[in-house]
């Protein structure tokens, strides 16, 4: 089992960053690399959660999203071609001053047969480089959204 985090700072808030997290619409991959569209399916969607498959490049997992706490949403991988066990993302929003949001995302990956184990062992030796420029691509992309749109106070 691997396990990464992941902490960014940005202009974003934390309304935004949920928003663009719990977006499952067109063009996903561009705030998500690792989310093909074409992997993309909403199986079904409640108030704050969601039930969700994602992936790419041959890899695939289904997810329960979880952000009953806006502050926070739990992403529990419930079934996968790669991933089982203990598998899954959380991504954490805390307020700072001056306009700024602190994003924290552990990512857990438990290989449940001999694809999830060989990429579990490769995120342990190069996830933070691979993961981490994903992360960041993502937070860019969030707060290019962002800035897009005018906030009102």
């Amino acid at each position: 089992m691997t396990t990464l985090h992941f902490t960014q700072t940005t202009s974003a808030t934390p309304d935004q960053l949920l928003a663009a997290l719990t977006d499952f619409g067109p063009s996903r991959s561009e705030v998500f690399p690792n989310s093909a569209d074409e992997y993309l399916r909403v199986h079904d969607r409640g108030d704050d959660w969601a039930d969700v498959t994602e992936g790419s490049s041959g890899t695939w997992e289904r997810l329960h999203y979880d952000w009953s706490d806006p502050r926070r949403v739990v992403m529990t991988t419930t079934d996968s071609n790669a991933w089982g066990g203990l598998s899954g993302h959380t991504y954490s929003f805390t307020t700072l001053p001056g306009v700024k949001t602190r994003v924290d995302s552990i990512v857990v990956r438990d290989g449940k047969n001999l694809k999830g184990r060989f990429f579990a062992v490769v995120f342990r030796v190069f996830g933070k480089q691979v993961l981490g420029n994903a992360f960041q691509k993502t937070i860019r992309a969030i707060e290019q959204r962002s800035n897009a749109t005018p906030r009102f106070s």
